[in-house]
């Protein structure tokens, strides 16, 4: 894990490996931005000259590496645009393709502009989540370690770089779990990784297996799991606090592989399916922040975890399955699995009289359609609670976008034998639908939000930012922010 320290030193004179600054565009070539006044005088003004002469001019995104020939204590110099205003999200981008970009190097200083709590903060945490490094199944040795030590420079207090260091190690644990291959991670295995790090957060933590999921009519997720030979489980999670006034219940959808059940995926669409339990993995990761971070708010999660694969005991097109709340579904499309375990986690979750339920979930390639891979779809039965959710999310850095709930599309889920079918037969709006259909499961008066991420929970492309290849930990951190704003109400 990644070490970082505050140091409020001048940056030329800091004894590592590499120093990292930020530069803005400026009329003559790149500009060091605040945080690096002393840089220029150490290069005796040449330093706007040599970057521009490898191309680099401070917009967003770019990155540059000079050697630094004496001139200051680093002996390599790595460039980082910001632009002409950079907000936290520029800082964390730019920190972590940075510290990325270093791999192989032992020590790395940021000097980046953090003059204020917010700014250093963001160094601190895009450093950390730009260093994170999946080698567990590397047997060769050849991928680069990441930086083991970084030092930021700012004049904040430590307290900013712990509350970082807290939202980077609940992303990291999100992302090793969305990397991990479903041969190593089946429903009872997550269940138990997650009582674990729950309980060393100090966490309740209540398992329910496959018979008492059964007993206690959680259909849907029975009916998701029963085709595979690894049962389902239902992962509770609570966090308390003595001054809370406000109860958060955060509801994940965890697939730890979903194939599509009997309405098969194509194969091209299956090799990433490991990743259709991020919406569980970012609920777990959440709450366990949420503790660490000892908000004044009580938050309960709710992981649905199950294996969706065809067999002699899957469910079937046409099936009709008794739902936790009461409710019947006709199950038309075993591959709109994701409905079915949320549903069943929606309506236990409204027992504990929270104030708001948040779903997440990888939950439709229509998502991917509509708003892209970066970009998550958030609806909604109150619009304050839709915009508070993508508020949030902007605040984290997290792409969200408010969708609404079309009431002319739930005809489309109109079943002749059941409550509700679980699909809408046409492809248009299918996004919307899956939340109309949701909406079925949460009772009145209460305040829901549904996020679908499935594009942003998973890297398919090459980095960029504090982003990885692979998972991404998407939302964990808005779910915190969440959190955080209940808990000053």
């Amino acid at each position: 894990m990644t070490t970082v320290r505050l140091n409020s030193a001048d940056p030329v004179s800091i004894d590592t490996d590499a120093l990292i600054v930020g530069f803005r565009p400026g009329e003559d070539g790149p500009v060091p931005a605040s945080g690096a006044d002393s840089l220029d005088a150490a290069f005796d003004g040449k330093l706007a000259a040599s970057l521009g002469a490898v191309g680099f001019s401070g917009k967003p995104g770019e990155l540059a590496k000079l050697p630094a020939f004496g001139a200051i204590a680093a002996p390599l110099l790595v460039a980082v645009g910001l632009g002409d205003s950079p907000g936290p999200e520029d800082l964390r981008r730019a920190a972590g393709a940075a510290v990325r970009a270093l791999a192989g190097t032992s020590r790395a200083v940021l000097a980046l502009p953090a003059g204020t709590p917010g700014e250093a903060e963001a160094v601190v945490l895009g450093g950390l989540l730009g260093a994170y490094s999946y080698s567990r199944y590397r047997t060769n040795g050849e991928q680069k370690a990441p930086v083991a030590e970084l030092t930021v420079v700012t004049g904040q207090s430590d307290e900013v770089a712990q509350r970082a260091s807290v939202l980077a190690e609940s992303v990291s644990l999100v992302r090793d779990l969305v990397n991990t291959p479903p041969s190593d991670l089946w429903p009872a295995r997550f269940a138990e990784l997650a009582e674990q790090a729950g309980g060393k957060a100090g966490l309740s933590v209540e398992v329910l297996d496959d018979k008492q999921l059964k007993d206690g009519g959680y259909g849907g997720i029975v009916g998701v799991g029963q085709g595979s030979v690894n049962p389902p489980r239902l992962v509770r999670l609570a966090y308390s606090h003595p001054e809370a006034a406000k109860t958060l219940a955060f509801v994940g959808k965890g697939i730890t592989f979903d194939s599509g059940g009997l309405s098969l995926k194509p194969s091209a669409s299956m090799d990433w399916m490991k990743s259709d339990m991020g919406g569980a993995a970012a609920v777990l990761g959440a709450v366990i922040g949420i503790a660490r971070l000892g908000l004044p708010v009580n938050a309960v999660g709710y992981l649905c975890l199950a294996e969706n694969l065809p067999s002699g005991t899957a469910q079937r097109p046409s099936d009709v399955i008794h739902s936790y709340s009461g409710k019947t579904v006709e199950v038309l499309d075993t591959d709109a699995e994701g409905r079915l375990v949320l549903m069943d986690g929606i309506a236990r979750a409204a027992e504990d009289g929270p104030d708001l339920i948040v779903d997440v979930a990888t939950l439709t390639g229509a998502q991917i359609v509509a708003l892209g891979w970066r970009t998550a779809g958030v609806m909604s039965n109150d619009d304050a609670v839709r915009e508070l959710v993508v508020e949030a999310a902007g605040e984290a850095g997290e792409g969200a976008w408010g969708m609404p709930l079309p009431e002319e599309l739930r005809k489309g889920l109109d079943s002749p034998i059941a409550d509700i079918a679980n699909l809408q037969p046409e492809r248009w709006g299918s996004m919307l639908a899956a939340g109309i259909f949701l909406k079925e499961f949460v009772p009145q008066g209460v305040r829901w939000a549904h996020i679908d991420m499935a594009g942003p929970a998973f890297n398919k492309g090459e980095p960029y930012g504090y982003i990885p290849k692979g998972g991404t930990g998407a939302f964990t951190r808005t779910l915190i922010g969440l959190a955080e704003r209940h808990a000053s109400i």
